[in-house]
């Protein structure tokens, strides 16, 4: 009963966009306040707000309000921004915020929030600031973004050897399309955190996943394998290791830098004949 009177008292306080920054942020599980700027207060032309420092004005009132309701919580652990040194302020879903949807969906469960390391906080800010590109763009109706799964939405299981069970776990798929052709995408954001033999491994789970031709019977392809690297440096390490590696397929996989994003996982454009893209067919 507690639990009702509460929730009751929060919905009597949120409005429609407050609603839809707490579903990002459950889905997101992290978001920065120019992350949830660039999602919610879109400065012109597709928002109101004249100026981008306008609009994180008013994204900072908002964030602030449901901060005191216990909607949203700031990280404690703050990370470094590209200019001047200065941080920025993580957001992740609230106790109060986290009550408020489960309730709205029936689901008992309870999820803790606990303080996040700072290897995870990284690596998911990146994974998320991916994702509020396409978003953007496709809001720009620069294409359709037909497909956005993150995990663990992303995650495909499939059987291994024996009676076992493999999971593969992509940081994204994505599709985006135009009116003449799609791309699919497996997303691996890599932050040079991890050692070359993980790598991979990683690509030899996506490989036999592949063989099996599950994903393939209902996309008609498998995606693309897009691993998304700090550097040129890294990119090139990772596909002479693939390339070495006898027992992988190297077509498979692409190796691009941030740079390179949104050209590779934007479909191709409209004079192309419709041609779904993805890794094999």
């Amino acid at each position: 009963m507690v639990t009702a009177v509460r929730h009751l008292d929060l919905e009597e306080h949120l409005t429609e966009r407050d609603v839809r920054i707490l579903e990002d942020l459950e889905r997101f599980r992290l978001l920065t306040t120019r992350q949830l700027q660039r999602l919610h207060f879109p400065a012109a032309p597709l928002g109101p707000h004249v100026t981008v420092s306008g609009a994180t004005r008013g994204t900072t009132r908002v964030l602030n309000r449901l901060e005191a309701r216990g909607a949203i919580a700031r990280l404690a652990r703050r990370i470094g921004g590209i200019k001047h040194g200065s941080a920025v302020t993580i957001w992740q879903l609230g106790p109060a915020g986290e009550r408020y949807l489960r309730a709205r969906r029936g689901e008992p469960r309870r999820r803790r929030y606990d303080e996040p390391g700072l290897t995870f906080v990284a690596h998911t800010l990146a994974v998320a600031d991916i994702a509020v590109s396409l978003l953007e763009q496709a809001h720009a109706h620069r294409f359709e973004l037909l497909e956005l799964e993150l995990e663990p939405a992303s995650w495909r299981s499939f059987n291994g050897s024996g009676a076992s069970v493999i999971t593969l776990k992509p940081d994204l798929l994505v599709v985006t399309a135009d009116a003449a052709t799609e791309t699919h995408s497996f997303i691996e954001v890599d932050r040079a955190t991890e050692h070359l033999p993980a790598v991979l491994r990683k690509c030899y789970t996506y490989q036999r996943h592949q063989r099996t031709g599950i994903e393939q019977q209902t996309r008609k392809l498998y995606p693309a394998i897009v691993w998304i690297v700090p550097g040129i440096d890294r990119a090139q390490k990772i596909r002479e290791a693939i390339a070495a590696d006898r027992g992988l397929a190297p077509g498979l996989f692409t190796i691009i830098t941030g740079e390179q994003t949104l050209a590779t996982l934007a479909p191709y454009g409209p004079s192309s004949p419709f041609t779904p893209k993805g890794g094999i067919t």
